[in-house]
């Protein structure tokens, strides 16, 4: 049995690939769609990865191409000399397994996908459905173009289209099933309009604290409301055009100084608490700070929203007078904590009691356990 074959095995026991999908997952082996330079992990690396070429290293190629592992396929949406943040990527194998089951597909229908990169997922679809089922979406020209070229070679062939898939693809539709292999954080409204009624979307979606939810969004009738709910925990790349600003330095002095009433580390304990928090303190992102000279006594979260309002608070003596910065129109460390303290008093929900309802005109509401429970 080789390396693939036993990826697949392992997915069935696991529960994560069910049969419906095994014949697809024979047909349309991974390793025909990871293109020939990918980029590895690498701790060394100022950037946490290295370039790695088949030609030069092929056992080490074919071990990730084969491996229920993220492999990373673009850096910085292809600029050279950027900070080497993951743009594009041939995605966990037990998740797209997954995500595939969360499709819910029957013969014939038709689906479209959003995010074509490497074609794998394409190819899977193809595989299930037949290409003439079969849109598949990409934004950037370059990994279009590439995944074009290795879905010919493995003998499928989708309408495959280079533009944004966020306004959908209206020359295919009415589309059955809506795919999507990056995250949202607003469901574009294109998606429901060209989707029957009936129909399902599955798309990963989060807000800027928190990228975690896989949600499966059934379109309601023509002028009515969408219900769906949260059935997975995962972490997608954003779509370009709803991918949020990174957490900014502080570039005004604080107007309010205190101790904090929680552990820092509580702001981000488990998905569930994270993705809670999310939700109601819309806009805020975090990234961590310190001083080189004393990291342990120096790390701090530092939280913005975008729009001049912006905390900090230290993990060291969180509880000291000095702990937390403030600025701005809101107190943003504050509402986490509020955020936290109701996710506790509501019994720790998992992200999968949550729902969520998208209105015709686009608007959005999220759920707890029912839409007659929405999160302010």
């Amino acid at each position: 049995m080789n390396e693939y074959a036993q990826l697949l095995a392992g997915l069935t026991g696991a529960g994560d690939l069910g049969e419906e999908w095994r014949g697809a997952f024979e047909r349309a082996p991974r390793s025909a769609f990871v293109p020939d330079v990918v980029w590895a992990p690498d701790e060394d690396g100022p950037s946490g990865f290295r370039r790695l070429r088949k030609a030069d290293e092929p056992e080490r190629w074919e071990e990730l191409a084969g491996a229920n592992t993220v492999v990373v396929t673009q850096l910085d949406d292809g600029k050279p000399d950027g900070p080497g943040v993951p743009t594009s990527s041939a995605s966990l194998p037990a998740l797209v397994a997954r995500m595939l089951g969360h499709l819910d597909v029957e013969d014939g229908h038709r689906v479209m996908e959003v995010g074509t990169g490497t074609g794998w997922t394409a190819a899977l679809l193809c595989a299930r459905l037949g290409d003439e089922n079969v849109t598949t979406v990409e934004l950037d020209p370059a990994v279009g173009h590439a995944a074009r070229r290795s879905l010919a070679a493995a003998g499928f062939k989708p309408v495959s289209v280079i533009g944004d898939g966020l306004d959908g693809w209206p020359l295919s539709a009415p589309f059955d099933r809506i795919h999507s292999t990056a995250a949202v954080q607003r469901v574009p409204r294109a998606w429901i309009e060209q989707t029957r009624p009936g129909g399902v979307i599955v798309t990963p979606w989060g807000t800027p604290y928190a990228n975690a939810g896989l949600l499966r969004l059934e379109v309601g009738e023509v002028g009515g409301p969408s219900y769906g709910r949260f059935v997975d925990n995962v972490s997608f790349m954003w779509v370009r055009a709803q991918r949020p600003q990174e957490a900014d330095r502080p570039a005004t002095a604080p107007d309010s100084r205190g101790p904090s009433r929680m552990d820092p580390e509580l702001a981000s304990e488990s998905v569930h608490a994270a993705f809670v928090i999310g939700l109601r303190v819309p806009g805020a992102r975090y990234m961590h700070t310190w001083d080189e000279q004393d990291p342990a006594l120096t790390y701090r979260m530092q939280l913005t929203d975008g729009r001049g309002s912006w905390a900090s608070v230290s993990y060291s003596d969180w509880d000291d007078d000095g702990a937390v910065h403030q600025a701005g129109p809101r107190r943003l460390w504050d509402e986490i904590t509020r955020a936290r303290l109701w996710w506790l008093e509501e019994g720790r929900p998992e992200l999968t009691r949550f729902g969520i309802t998208v209105t015709a005109d686009g608007e959005q509401a999220v759920w707890l356990d029912s839409p007659d429970h929405p999160i302010t």
